[in-house]
């Protein structure tokens, strides 16, 4: 698998889309109230290609697919996230059985929030048993990436992720949500350098984001739908 990971991709066009290589699993998924928090459920599924474009302006009438359109309404894709490393960006919650660094990169996908609290709330509680757990959990399903447990040997605590990309649709709030991409895919920048290999990130696909090529949830607030 090792091997496989090292071949899959996603290269980022200058104003252009995403192009992603490497037979990488396209499916869609519905962020979905569970309770007092969320889980996902299945959407579309997707033919399986070893070469695909994704849309990055959010104009396609091919959603989540590229059709040119970041070409006649002149989207501007410029890449304006941090090249700095997660762990420094991140700042540090020190809990006392388990410690969160959180680098702020919010999609606003809620999966943060528990049935018993929020990933913060619970790692200041984590001398719970269920509560360090469930801090755990609401650390890894983040699909931004911007929350990560931390064991107090300093050991971050990732899910084994293959690598794929899960186009989210989020009806509770009627909009279409980012690409969720896991499994340490590595993205290459439209000027050819790479930015920090990650198991998990969620890449804006509204085309509203100020972290391009990265989500802010401005998909949210500009109400963006991928379909009618």
């Amino acid at each position: 698998m090792a091997q496989e990971k090292k071949e899959c991709k996603i290269k980022i066009l200058k104003n252009g889309p995403y192009i992603v290589t490497g037979n990488v699993p396209l499916t869609e998924k519905i962020i979905s109230p569970q309770g007092r928090g969320y889980e996902y459920k299945d959407g579309r599924q997707f033919p399986q290609e070893e070469e695909y474009h994704l849309c990055r302006c959010g104009k396609s009438k091919n959603p989540p697919f590229c059709d040119g359109s970041h070409e006649t309404t002149h989207f501007d894709g410029t890449e304006t996230a941090s090249r700095e490393k997660y762990i420094n960006r991140a700042y540090k919650l020190e809990g006392p059985e388990l410690d969160l660094l959180d680098d702020e990169r919010c999609a606003f996908a809620r999966f943060c929030h528990r049935e018993d609290g929020n990933a913060w709330e619970l790692t200041e509680q984590s001398d719970n048993p269920r509560f360090r757990e469930e801090a755990i959990k609401a650390a890894c399903d983040c699909p931004a990436g911007r929350l990560v447990a931390v064991d107090k040997a300093g050991k971050m605590i990732e899910p084994e992720l293959e690598p794929s990309i899960e186009i989210l649709q989020d009806p509770e709030r009627g909009v279409s949500g980012p690409l969720f991409v896991k499994g340490n895919i590595p993205i290459e920048s439209s000027e050819g350098s790479t930015y920090e290999v990650r198991n998990r990130y969620a890449l804006c696909r509204c085309g509203k984001s100020t972290n391009k090529p990265f989500c802010d949830a401005s998909h949210v607030s500009v109400r963006f739908r991928d379909h009618q």
